[in-house]
C-alpha cells in the first residue's frame, strides 16, 4: 500500500533511508510553515499593543484565544440548557399521559440564542446548499457552451456582464424578489436563508461555467476523433470523453467558486441579517463591548481556517475523481 506523499519522509526516516534528505523534506513540510506562523503571531502581538480603539487595545493572540475558549464554553452551556429543556418537556408529557391516556404529547423546539458553533454550522449549510445548486446549474451550462462555439459566443456576453457584479448589488434585488415570490404560512426555509443562498449562488457560479467550458473546448482532438470513429451517442460522448478530460478545469472552477461563495456568504449574512458567521460579526460590532473585538477576530480566523479546509476538501475530491493520478495538484 502506497503512503500519501505527506507521510513518505517520515516513513523513509523511520527506515533509515537518507536521514539528512528526509529531515530536509520534513523541515520544508512542517518547519517553514511553523516559522511563518510564529513570525505572524509575534508581529500581530507587537502591533496589537500599539493600536488603541474606542473599545480598548486591539486584541492580541492571547485575548483571542481566551475568547475562543469562552465561545466554546458558552456553546456547551447552551447545549446543556437545551437538553434540560427537552428533558423537562418529556417528563411533563409522561406525567400527563399517565393521568390522561388520550393526551397527545407535543415537543416545543428550544428557542435559545444561537451560539458561535451554531452560526458556523448555519453558514456551512448555507454555503454548501448554494454551492451544490450552483454547481448543478453551472457544469451542464459549461459543457453545453464548451461543445458549441456558436453557443459560447452567444452566452459569453451574458457571463461577462454578470460575472463582476458584486453580491452587494444582487442582495437588494434578491431580497425583493424572494419576499414577493416566497410567501407561505409554514415556510420550509427562512426567507433570510434563501436570500443568502441565492445571492451566493449568483455571485459564485461564473468561474465554474467558464472553466468547464474551457475544459470541454480544449479536449484533445484525438479523443474527439475516437468518439467519432466509435460513433458514440451524445450521452456517452459527454460522460466518457468530455467530462473525464475536462475534470481538471472543472475542479479548478469549482474550487474558485467555493472560495468566492464562502467570502460572499459572510457579506450576505451581515447585510441580510441571516443567521450565520456574518450576523455573528455584525452583532458583535453592534454590541460594542470590550470583548467584541476579540470575538470578531476569532470569527475572522475561523472563517479563514474553514475557507482553507474547504479548498483542501475540493483538492481531495479532485484527486479522487481525476483519471490522471500522477498529476501534481496543489
Amino acid at each position: 500500500m502506497k503512503l500519501p506523499l505527506f507521510f513518505e519522509p517520515y516513513a523513509n526516516l523511520a527506515k533509515g533511508h537518507n536521514p539528512k534528505l528526509q529531515m530536509s523534506l520534513i523541515f520544508k513540510q512542517l518547519g517553514l510553515p511553523l516559522i511563518g506562523l510564529l513570525v505572524f503571531l509575534m508581529l500581530w502581538s507587537g502591533a496589537a499593543k500599539n493600536i488603541e480603539t474606542s473599545l480598548g487595545n486591539f486584541p492580541g493572540p492571547v485575548e483571542v484565544y481566551q475568547q475562543f475558549n469562552n465561545l466554546l464554553d458558552e456553546h456547551q452551556a447552551e447545549k446543556e440548557k437545551a437538553e434540560a429543556f427537552y428533558q423537562r418537556q418529556e417528563a411533563r408529557n409522561a406525567a400527563r399521559m399517565e393521568a390522561d391516556p388520550d393526551f397527545v404529547p407535543t415537543i416545543r423546539p428550544y428557542t435559545g440564542a444561537p451560539t458561535f458553533i451554531d452560526q458556523i454550522k448555519t453558514s456551512l449549510f448555507t454555503v454548501f446548499t448554494a454551492f451544490l445548486i450552483g454547481s448543478l446549474i453551472a457544469i451542464p451550462i459549461g459543457i453545453l457552451i464548451g461543445m458549441s462555439d456558436g453557443l459560447y459566443r452567444a452566452v459569453n456576453p451574458v457571463i461577462q456582464l454578470f460575472k463582476p457584479v458584486s453580491p452587494l448589488a444582487w442582495l437588494p434585488l434578491v431580497t425583493l424578489v424572494v419576499s414577493a415570490l416566497y410567501v407561505s404560512e409554514s415556510p420550509m426555509f427562512q426567507t433570510a436563508f434563501i436570500v443568502s443562498a441565492i445571492t451566493v449562488l449568483l455571485s459564485s457560479i461564473w468561474s465554474t461555467i467558464i472553466n468547464t467550458a474551457v475544459g470541454v473546448a480544449t479536449v484533445s482532438k484525438d479523443l474527439l476523433n475516437v468518439s467519432k470513429v466509435l460513433n458514440l451517442n451524445p450521452w456517452t460522448h459527454v460522460t466518457k470523453i468530455l467530462v473525464p478530460s475536462a475534470i481538471p478545469m472543472i475542479f479548478t472552477g469549482l474550487r474558485i467558486s467555493l472560495g468566492i461563495a464562502w467570502m460572499v456568504l459572510i457579506a450576505a449574512e451581515m447585510l441580510s441579517q441571516s443567521p450565520g458567521l456574518g450576523k455573528f460579526i455584525w452583532d458583535q460590532f453592534q454590541n460594542g463591548s470590550s470583548e467584541s473585538m476579540s470575538r470578531i477576530m476569532v470569527a475572522v480566523l475561523v472563517i479563514g481556517f474553514i475557507g482553507f479546509l474547504l479548498d483542501r476538501l475540493m483538492l481531495v475530491l479532485q484527486k479522487f475523481v481525476s483519471w490522471d493520478k500522477s498529476a501534481v495538484l496543489r
